[in-house]
């Protein structure tokens, strides 16, 4: 903890550089991945303050619209795209994620209630994908592409879309290379940004 503590310290003693953002934020993107600590949005994308509006969520899960009381992560989405007006969203998986290699090797989560109850949202059929790999590719591969199918179930992304306001991408990043793929809907494939 004393690294980061130190760096907090050194962080604030350029206060002119961040001046500005008492202004306001208009973020261009929303960036929707999981909360684990080997995902950086602004590393991987070299976004500076103010450029990325995040979402983070245990495995990157985008959760069904409506369902009973409002959750944070709904009203994360609505907000970026309704009032910040982000022109993009970009759902970003990754190699290695625990929530979705639970899912897959279907673990028992009966320890961790809530993450159990959260994985649930992941998808209706879980997340296939081979127990065997370690970095759950297709898994990760599938999950992405659900998660951008939900986001188009919310009224404010729908409607955005259709007004040609609005792009979704879905993202990989391999943790253990620092390498990015996009979803390419004409070959149905992740291939390297």
């Amino acid at each position: 903890m004393q690294p980061l503590i130190d760096h907090a310290r050194r962080f604030g003693q350029r206060p002119e550089e961040f001046a500005p953002h008492a202004a306001g934020q208009s973020p261009a993107v929303l960036f929707v991945t999981c909360s684990d600590s080997r995902v950086v949005p602004a590393l991987i994308t070299g976004a500076r303050p103010g450029q990325l509006f995040e979402l983070r969520t245990a495995g990157g899960i985008v959760p069904p619209y409506g369902t009973g009381s409002p959750s944070g992560e709904a009203a994360t989405i609505e907000y970026a795209v309704e009032v910040l007006g982000v022109e993009d969203v970009v759902v970003c998986g990754h190699s290695h994620c625990g929530a979705v290699g639970a899912l897959v090797r279907g673990e028992d989560l009966s320890a961790v209630p809530a993450v159990r109850d959260w994985l649930a949202h992941a998808a209706p059929d879980g997340a296939p994908g081979r127990p065997d790999d370690p970095a759950v590719t297709d898994a990760v591969h599938g999950h992405v592409l659900a998660q951008l199918l939900r986001l188009r179930s919310y009224p404010c992304v729908e409607r955005r879309l259709a007004d040609g306001l609005l792009r979704l991408h879905g993202w990989y990043y391999e943790v253990h290379t620092g390498a990015v793929l996009e979803y390419r809907s004409g070959s149905d494939t992740f291939e390297a940004l």
